[in-house]
């Protein structure tokens, strides 16, 4: 699981997995990301969707997030997942 999405309440949000030092990172640049919200804060931050990210961060943070799982896969299963 790379990813958390909140269905209600506004503004809405999601919870991504980062590596430990990006979790520090992007909370102290943005208002809008904090430490994970019912999750393990060194490996998940939940972002805002209040719209006040720039609008290549939050692609970004979920793209990290996602490659960290599959970084984390067997060969074969990311072999599958990429079509090969």
């Amino acid at each position: 699981m790379f990813a958390l999405v909140s269905l209600e309440g506004s503004p809405g949000f999601v919870n991504l997995t980062c590596d430990p030092e990006l979790a520090l990172h992007w909370p102290a640049r943005h208002a809008a990301v904090r430490p994970g919200y019912h999750a393990n804060k060194r490996h998940w931050n939940t972002v805002d969707l209040d719209g006040s990210l720039d609008d290549g961060e939050l692609p970004e943070m979920i793209d990290h997030s996602y490659q960290l799982i599959v970084d984390r896969l067997p060969r074969a299963e990311r072999a599958r997942l990429q079509g090969q």
